[in-house]
């Protein structure tokens, strides 16, 4: 036993403190072995750090130096070795909620780093944590495949880490760039591109945002007189009627509107 384990050891004894399951402690590395490494936690037994327990999945992998200190997470006790079992695996997914949480809370728009595409949606990481971004909150693209290996903006829709569930919306975020940035709010009259029709409206790329022009807001004649607007591909200017940055939402319309 070194002097520093002995010493360490001889103050938790006169306090009669034991480490637990869950506690966050302080500790160095002192030797790599074939399945992980032997962590110096002033106990009289060095605590071991499984090769499984270094990092994420979903981060890049971390690198431990020997005689490094750091904090480690307690993940188990080994009875048969009698050694603490340490994660940084553990502790960094911890942190990482904790600073989403955070984020979530003040409301701020994040990079997220596409990993791959489901006919759901996009697969994203943030912090090592994995998350979600539903088809129903991107942005118009005429590929999702496009975005892979990408940085995209997000605002947080969930961020649950009992369930471990992280859901985000690309749209939301662009919508509130587009009003600071753009300066467009309700009353601007923008030229957008028809994406799609429906039998309840038509939708037009604004800012790469799907705005839906709803059948409500279309004139009979107007259509009948220009089947054009209608077509997909085609452009005409649109009037700004709804913003809605908390749904990601843009409404539309190609009715005159009188200015308030």
């Amino acid at each position: 036993m070194s002097f520093k384990q002995k010493k360490f050891s001889q103050v938790l004894n006169k306090y009669q403190y034991n480490f637990h399951t869950g506690d966050i402690i302080a500790g160095e590395i002192f030797s790599r072995e074939q399945k992980g490494y032997l962590v110096d936690i002033g106990n009289q037994t060095a605590g071991y750090l499984p090769l499984e327990e270094v990092s994420l999945p979903e981060a890049e992998s971390t690198v431990l130096k020997a005689y490094e200190i750091r904090e480690f997470f307690i993940l188990a006790y080994n009875v048969e070795s009698r050694q603490l079992v340490l994660s940084v695996k553990r502790l960094t997914y911890i942190r990482a909620w904790e600073r989403l949480k955070q984020l979530k809370q003040e409301n701020i728009s994040i990079n997220a780093y596409v990993q791959g595409v489901n006919k759901g949606g996009l697969l994203v990481e943030i912090e090592g944590i994995q998350g979600f971004i539903p088809n129903s909150h991107l942005c118009y693209t005429p590929s999702k495949n496009s975005l892979v290996k990408t940085n995209i903006l997000c605002k947080f829709l969930v961020a649950n880490e009992q369930n471990n569930k992280l859901i985000l919306s690309n749209r939301c975020a662009i919508v509130e760039k587009i009003m600071d940035n753009n300066n467009i709010k309700v009353g601007s009259i923008v030229k957008a591109k028809v994406i799609k029709t429906t039998s309840f409206g038509i939708f037009f790329d604004v800012y790469t945002i799907p705005a839906l022009l709803h059948k409500s807001e279309i004139q009979t004649q107007h259509l009948e007189g220009n089947n054009n607007v209608v077509t997909t591909g085609t452009t005409c200017p649109v009037t700004i009627i709804h913003l809605d940055p908390g749904q990601g939402r843009i409404s539309v319309s190609i009715k005159p509107h009188s200015k308030s």
